[in-house]
């Protein structure tokens, strides 16, 4: 732990700041591992999914049970328009989704390029990318469990306090007014944060990993029970996917709020440990 002040061009007041360790390695090693492997799944689950671009409830996959598809239609001059259909409405969604321009050349694709891995259309390799990284995230993950219950990081830093669920309403409030905590009170994590890191590492993640398993066709026959108990085969492949866009959602706001809160001291704390508070500030 440091203390130092610092003192602008202008001569303004001096600030007092200290640096706080306040992530040790174990959780840094495994938050970057998961930034691994939640870009790699999610961008060779793309290409797997080109392979098949719809997604249906039940046993069967066919137009009759498809609640999402992505294609393309031909327009008059003949250049294939990208559309995706969701629930029975078309939605115009070219250049994106459905089609797309692959070396300057118009392709029917339901993801574009740039969002696949390892390549434009290598589905047995993409197949070969996304199970090696899920049992990684998987492991990974278990290994996060085990962590935060040995250090009780789970029960002191994310499970919710009295307090918290008191102050549930006003932590909303204060997110929406882009007003968050400074000084000793962003050492800690808020109601928010806590239901999402909760609700991602138990919900999404335990989620995903067992719809992956309930599709699989060498898997399903163990776990047919819980084929079943999801409605088949297709919708456990419909879940996988809302699932994976839930982690996309979440993604999204994580990295905004690090934008906002100071990217490069958050950054700092995730990759030395060390974070920068102003003790200057009030909570």
């Amino acid at each position: 732990m440091a203390v130092m002040e610092t003192t602008d061009e202008n001569t303004m007041p001096a600030r007092n700041t200290r640096l706080v360790y306040r992530h040790r390695w174990p959780l840094r090693l495994m938050h970057w591992i998961n930034v691994l492997c939640l870009t790699v799944l999610l961008m060779s689950g793309l290409q797997i999914f080109n392979a098949h671009p719809s997604l249906s409830l039940g046993h069967a996959s066919n137009d009759n049970t498809a609640w999402l598809a992505m294609g393309a239609r031909t327009d008059e001059n003949g250049v294939p328009r990208g559309v995706t259909r969701i629930f029975g409405h078309m939605i115009d969604t070219d250049g994106v989704l459905g089609a797309s321009t692959v070396d300057g050349e118009r392709s029917v694709r339901a993801f574009p390029a740039w969002a696949t891995l390892p390549g434009p259309q290598w589905l047995a390799m993409g197949r070969r990318w996304h199970f090696f990284f899920a049992w990684l995230f998987v492991i990974n993950g278990l290994a996060y469990v085990g962590w935060s219950v040995v250090t009780r990081h789970l029960t002191r830093d994310l499970t919710p306090t009295r307090n918290d669920w008191r102050g549930f309403g006003r932590s909303i409030l204060d997110h929406l007014k882009f007003r968050h905590p400074k000084g000793e009170a962003a050492l800690r994590y808020n109601i928010l944060q806590k239901l999402a890191y909760l609700g991602v590492v138990f919900v999404l993640g335990g989620g995903i990993v067992l719809m992956g398993l309930a599709m699989s066709p060498r898997m399903d026959a163990v776990l047919g029970w819980m084929v079943d108990l999801v409605g088949g085969r297709q919708s456990a492949r419909s879940w996988h996917f809302v699932i994976a866009c839930g982690f996309v959602v979440f993604v999204v706001i994580h990295v905004f709020e690090v934008i906002v809160t100071g990217v490069f001291n958050q950054l700092r704390g995730m990759i030395t440990g060390w974070y920068r508070i102003d003790e200057d500030d009030k909570p």
